[in-house]
């Protein structure tokens, strides 16, 4: 049973760390633009933020193996679709259902194994699962990126086939079917239309602006569009029945605050970490499986830290883990942004990559504990998803804003380049042409050596001005995260609230 809950959660994990390194060569073989590719990330994590707190109500109201497992074969299919893609608009559709399967099966995971071991057990149960998601996750892009260099992209969609039939089968085995009988009234169905509807609204916006500006209709119109569907969430929720967010958590100072450090820090890290493979392959010419290895001793400090730091709380209080981490944090990514093109790596991304790792395993930990301790004892299953879900709904929307940031940048610095390059002005006119693919441009063939190197350098460097602001926006992010927990954390320790209470760590 226990397996087929860690092999569903690595499945989802793993394709959410995996796309990003594959997106390079999906894009140099569908010739997709940024927008494109944005979308293929974005597609997948709209639909995974939006519909999963709805998941896992579903579970708990219908049958928790039963929607797991309806999971499990819409992750597979889809998955079965995004290998077969002819074209990049059907790769996005498939991964927008990649993304409803994901937000049924991931929080079936940690119900299942809530509801089939005692309190006595649930506990190891629960900390063997993070710890083998952690690996799988750490390990996914290594081994994507191994698939993508000896076959295809193609191949590491289709690795999540064989483990969907394991899981499904160990599921229908193994698995007892539990649901809560006190979960009997409708779904949240409004409440999930709306929040789909509002993200999705001001993330086509920001993807068009770049292109457009934001003077163009569609993207005023996308802009004005979602946040009214957001704002009609809000009340939506305050009198649904059986809300997706229940506001009322929202009154603790400690749940808000720590909720917006969260959305400032993971908004750093999921939309840096869509640009970071595309320097990796496209600039620096690392292969797709270093690319993957490149980032896995933050994994590994992640992993080896959270233990130490989910105890800073306990002897110090909030505000020092929850203030300190981001500054780390934040020297990380302002470390990214210090090579330019070729060096070695462990002289240019393998000190960013520790010291960011560094970072967030003083804070991770520490930031779920206080979520969990700022909530009353009957809603904490809701914290624990409406922080999982503002996580991604962060990545969600940095991945598209940060668009805004380097695409004027890159074009310009393109312009610069090429203009005193000394290549013809056809040549010129056909790579300029192609300005929305950054660092994907393909260079015509037909040039002689000598201007093929230089259009080849022009292209890069443009990237790498682009890509040093996005990390410095990452940087002021994390800053802006720890800024926040330095004004509203008090060195309270979140676990003596009394049962049912909110916590005052913040």
């Amino acid at each position: 049973m226990l397996a087929a809950t860690i092999i569903a959660s690595s499945m989802v994990f793993i394709d959410g760390t995996l796309v990003n390194v594959a997106l390079p060569a999906l894009q140099r073989e569908l010739l997709a633009s940024l927008a494109a590719v944005q979308w293929v990330v974005e597609a997948y994590a709209l639909l995974l933020a939006a519909l999963l707190l709805v998941g896992g109500a579903a579970g708990d109201r219908f049958g928790r193996r039963r929607v797991f497992s309806i999971g499990v074969a819409i992750f597979a299919v889809a998955s079965i679709g995004c290998a077969l893609a002819g074209n990049v608009a059907q790769l996005i559709v498939a991964r927008g259902a990649q993304g409803i399967g994901g937000a049924l099966l991931v929080p079936g995971s940690l119900a299942i194994i809530s509801a089939s071991f005692d309190d006595d057990a649930r506990g190891k149960a629960i900390g063997t699962w993070s710890a083998a998601t952690a690996l799988t996750t750490a390990l996914g892009p290594v081994i994507g990126g191994w698939l993508i260099d000896h076959g295809s992209w193609r191949a590491a969609f289709l690795l999540n086939v064989p483990l969907a039939i394991v899981v499904l089968v160990l599921a229908s085995r193994y698995v007892p079917e539990s649901r809560n009988p006190d979960e009997a009234g409708p779904l949240d169905w409004a409440g999930a239309l709306q929040v789909t509807a509002g993200l999705g609204a001001v993330v086509y916006a920001l993807i068009e602006a770049p292109a457009r500006g934001f003077g163009a209709s569609r993207v005023v119109v996308g802009l004005v569009a979602g946040a009214a569907a957001l704002i009609a969430f809000v009340f939506v929720e305050r009198t649904a029945q059986r809300p997706m967010v229940p506001v009322q958590l929202f009154r603790s100072r400690a749940f808000a605050g720590a909720n917006v450090l969260t959305l400032l820090l993971y908004a750093a890290l999921g939309g840096g970490f869509f640009f970071v493979p595309l320097d990796l392959i496209q600039v620096q010419h690392y292969s797709a499986t270093e690319a993957g290895a490149a980032l896995l001793p933050l994994a590994l400090l992640l992993a080896a830290l959270s233990r130490w730091s989910g105890g800073l709380v306990e002897r110090h209080g909030a505000r020092l883990p929850l203030v300190a981490g981001p500054i780390v944090a934040a020297c990380g990514f302002a470390l990214f942004a210090v090579p330019g093109i070729g060096g070695s790596y462990w002289l240019t991304f393998f000190p960013a990559v520790v010291v960011l790792g560094l970072g967030l395993g003083v804070t991770v930990a520490p930031l779920t504990t206080t979520v969990m301790s700022a909530a009353p004892t009957d809603l904490v299953g809701a914290a624990s998803g409406i922080n999982n879900a503002v996580s991604r709904v962060a990545g969600l929307i940095a991945v598209a804003a940060f668009g805004v940031i380097i695409v004027p940048i890159f074009e310009r610095s393109l312009h610069e380049n090429l203009d005193g390059a000394g290549i013809g002005p056809a040549v010129i006119s056909v790579l300029e042409s192609q300005r929305d693919r950054l660092g994907a441009i393909d260079v015509p063939p037909t040039l002689g050596a000598r201007d093929r190197t230089v259009a080849e350098r022009a292209i890069a460097e443009a990237f790498v001005d682009g890509f040093r602001w996005v990390m410095l926006a990452c940087a002021a992010l994390s800053l802006a995260g720890a800024a926040g927990a330095w004004v509203t954390a008090k060195d309270v320790n979140p676990g003596t609230r009394p049962p049912g209470e909110g916590g005052t760590a913040f």
